[in-house]
């Protein structure tokens, strides 16, 4: 080779070789910052409650986390390793309300490389469970952060505590029926029943006046009965949505809200929500809460949605411990069961009570309740609403599975259908349908009176 060719050949490789170098210098930044964007935060949520707070960090791809609680003040930290600061993770403090039972505050730094430090400040003494979701539905990765107060509100006492109903006008009860009762013991007022004693000989019967009730389809209640209202989804959960964005959880809310204040005017009776906010609660809590304080039905309210928009009309459905009623039935208990994968349950926290509760006891005798509650209540509801089965279907809805309270849930409209889901947004139609379900309620009663209860609700 010629000392010229040799040049040429070296000059040659040397540009190969800057080029090259250059391509590294070019590409490598980009592929740095589209690692960075594929492992960095996409959304940080907060949802207070009194039960609990959670705080969800989405993030597009799996990542490490450590946590530990620190004392005085108290403080849960948690770093997130291979993670960039980002303006997602700078707007922390501004997520977290001044009036969050839970979190005094919440923010977010750089502890060191690929290391971001996540503070949270809490309010008093905390269990926090810290947990991972994995993608599902339109959501990506979760870490989950859930507080729970040491001392968390309990719903028996925050019943106890309500003001004394007023007194029913329906049936009276005896002084023999009193005087039955061991002397020197009174019924605790949460379960007490109001006493209209009668001074004149002229008045009907006891009896007369459970048969005059009857027949004028007044429910015949003798003493204090409950009422647990689940507004379906929350939090994390949205539940359907409608094509004009109206989220099945919030509708769902309105209407138990109007529901709950048009059962607490009736006499002798009280309601409960499973939840009076947007946050989420665990399909088991929802089952778990109802029979705590021992409530005599469980009305679940929902918003139905099919992939085509013209599906509409109202339903009823209860617990099956055979199959599914219809195709439609089962699909649809299939997608309710699914709300605890969306909404985000810590898998490793067991609940032997659940396991016992819907493992146990046969459900035979409540579902017959449930049935003719069902019927009661869609009887009603046809009444301001197309029907879009004519009678109680049946499937099996995790939260219908209270062996004890029959339970119902009900599907006040197809919020899929644009003329639907403007009925379920309009003010009137909410408290009609609110109406229509205590109408329901009432007729069942009037058939099948409240049967005694036991001194104490349980505590399980």
């Amino acid at each position: 080779m010629s000392d010229g060719a040799e040049e040429r050949l070296v000059a040659r490789r040397r540009l190969i070789k800057f080029t090259g170098a250059s391509l590294l210098l070019t590409v490598s930044p980009l592929s740095q910052a589209a690692a960075g964007r594929a492992a960095g935060i996409v959304a940080v949520r907060v949802w207070p409650a009194a039960d609990y707070t959670r705080v969800t960090i989405e993030h597009s791809t799996p990542l490490k986390y450590t946590h530990f609680l620190v004392k005085d003040p108290d403080r849960l930290v948690v770093d997130l390793e291979g993670v960039e600061f980002n303006g997602v993770l700078d707007g922390l403090a501004s997520k977290v309300a001044a009036d969050d039972p839970n979190i005094r505050l919440l923010r977010a730094g750089r502890h060191k490389p690929g290391v971001v430090r996540v503070v949270m400040e809490l309010k008093g003494e905390a269990n926090p469970q810290v947990f991972e979701l994995t993608p599902v539905g339109g959501y990506g990765h979760r870490l989950v952060l859930d507080v729970y107060p040491s001392n968390p509100p309990d719903p028996l006492l925050s019943l106890l505590d309500r003001k004394e109903p007023s007194p029913a006008t329906v049936e009276s009860r005896t002084e023999s029926r009193t005087a039955s009762r061991p002397e020197g013991r009174s019924e605790p007022r949460s379960e007490s029943v109001v006493e209209n004693r009668r001074e004149t000989k002229s008045e009907p019967a006891p009896a007369e006046q459970k048969a005059a009730s009857r027949s004028q389809g007044r429910a015949v209640v003798d003493r204090l009965v409950t009422i647990t209202l689940d507004p379906g989804h929350g939090g994390e959960d949205p539940g359907a949505i409608g094509s004009g964005g109206s989220y099945e959880k919030n509708v769902t809310l309105a209407v138990a809200r109007r529901l709950k204040a048009k059962i607490e005017a009736e006499p002798n009776m009280r309601a409960v929500l499973t939840r009076d906010a947007d946050y989420f609660v665990p399909l088991q809590a929802r089952v778990q809460k109802a029979r705590r304080i021992q409530s005599d039905l469980f009305v679940s309210i929902h918003a139905d949605a099919f992939v085509r928009p013209d599906a509409n009309g109202s339903s009823v459905f209860v617990l099956s411990e055979s199959g599914a009623s219809s195709s439609a039935a089962r699909y649809l208990a299939q997608k309710e069961n699914a709300a605890d994968l969306i909404g985000g349950v810590n898998i490793d926290v067991k609940d032997p009570v659940l396991a016992r509760t819907l493992l146990d006891l046969s459900q035979t005798a409540t579902i017959n309740d449930s049935l003719k509650l069902g019927k009661a209540v869609l009887g009603e509801i046809g009444g301001i609403n197309r029907l879009h089965k004519a009678n109680v279907e049946q499937a099996g809805f995790a939260v219908l599975k209270a062996p004890d309270i029959p339970s119902i849930l009900i599907e006040t409209a197809f919020i899929s259908n644009p003329e639907e889901e403007k009925k379920l947004n309009d003010d009137a139609y909410q408290d009609r349908m609110a109406e229509a379900i205590l109408s329901g309620i009432r007729k069942y009663f009037a058939k099948n009176p409240p049967l005694a209860k036991s001194r104490l609700a349980r505590l399980d």
